[in-house]
């Protein structure tokens, strides 16, 4: 099972989507609210070097904003 940690705020519409994406493939994953979680927030820059979010951690592999494709291939889906 992946190890998956999304980096959030409450207003981004592409986290929504990033999460719908977990739940719809039955991946579970650990949500860190940056807008509210000053360490979250380093945590993802220093992963990163973005401040934009969603920055998803999966595994390791750093993927920068909502894409299905990479997910699916980070994921093996």
């Amino acid at each position: 099972m992946a190890n998956v940690t999304i980096y959030t705020t409450q207003t981004c519409p592409y986290c929504q989507m990033a999460k719908e994406f977990m739940k719809k493939n039955n991946v579970a994953y650990e949500e860190k609210d940056v807008s509210t979680d000053q360490v979250a927030l380093e945590a993802m820059v220093e992963k990163s070097g973005q401040m934009g979010v969603p920055v998803i951690d999966v595994n390791g592999n750093v993927i920068v904003g909502y894409s299905e494709k990479a997910l699916r291939e980070a994921l093996n889906l």
